[in-house]
């Protein structure tokens, strides 16, 4: 007669099998190798050739940033004078297909004292506050029929 111990046994692999799980490995056993992530979209020597080509259709080109892709991830490093191209040069990458982007791009102390001035000056020309008057017939209070 089988004991109850056995019983449990069967029963919680039942319910394993049935989960889709597998069951625990013993102490001296290596677990199952994962399974393989998918394909990457692109093999890493065309994903770093298509981040190139973004690069160069774009204002960032001058900067000269290089690229390295290993594994779907992309490494870009260099100097800009603008702190915009740093952001850009991610998003570039990110399009062109890389599943991460390590962005080591330093931007140059001129850039920053010249950002930091700007913030300083306060708000930027295309931004209006709200308590300010605008110039089209909305602002005067009678809205044209």
């Amino acid at each position: 007669m089988p004991s109850v111990r056995m019983l449990v046994v069967c029963a919680l692999l039942a319910a394993m099998a049935w989960a889709g799980t597998t069951p625990p490995t013993a102490a001296g056993q290596k677990p199952a190798p994962a399974k393989a992530p998918a394909k990457p979209l692109l093999q890493d020597a065309k994903l770093e050739a298509a981040i190139r080509a973004k690069f160069a259709k774009s204002k960032i080109n001058a900067d000269k940033f290089t690229v390295h892709v290993q594994g779907g991830v992309a490494t870009i490093e260099g100097k800009t004078d603008i702190v915009q191209h740093k952001g850009t040069a991610t998003r570039l990458a990110k399009t062109a297909g890389a599943a991460a982007v390590i962005n080591r791009v330093q931007i140059s102390d001129a850039a920053r004292e010249k950002a930091a001035a700007n913030l300083e000056q306060g708000r930027r020309r295309a931004q209006v506050k709200r308590e300010d008057a605008r110039s089209d017939a909305r602002s005067s209070g009678t809205q044209p029929r």
